[in-house]
């Protein structure tokens, strides 16, 4: 459905060290080398991408915007979020089920170094 959703970051290495961590859990790992000027996670369905703004401006948070992660399983959704508190985010829902969501959807929520709402769901078996 997408190609990438980039987020802007102010300080790259505690942007790594939050993304490695956090979307490491899931299987996910960056592809750009230490020196580039931005992160890329790959998946099956498009790239998440972290990385200072064209413009020049200071990176901002946005009200509204979750990229949400695809996760195998519950262990892996509780995975994510232990990472990324660990590793410079901050719990914005922990981990557990979502009964606005559709279908049987289990959850969490972070807050990457930058303010960026990320989340990761998996559906739990009927």
């Amino acid at each position: 459905m997408f190609s990438h959703i980039m987020v802007g970051a102010n300080d790259l290495e505690a942007s790594k060290k939050f993304y490695d961590a956090a979307l490491g859990a899931l299987g996910h790992a960056n592809v750009m080398p230490g020196d580039a000027p931005r992160l890329v996670y790959p998946g099956p369905g498009g790239s998440f991408i972290v990385g200072a703004p064209a413009d020049g401006q200071p990176a901002t948070q946005y009200n509204g915007f979750t990229a949400g992660f695809a996760a195998t399983d519950a262990a892996a959704v509780d995975a994510f979020h232990a990472a990324g508190v660990a590793n410079g985010g901050s719990d914005d829902g922990a981990p557990g089920p979502r009964p606005n969501a559709p279908g049987n959807a289990y959850g969490a929520y972070l807050r990457d170094p930058d303010g960026h709402k990320v989340c990761a769901f998996c559906q739990l078996p009927e």
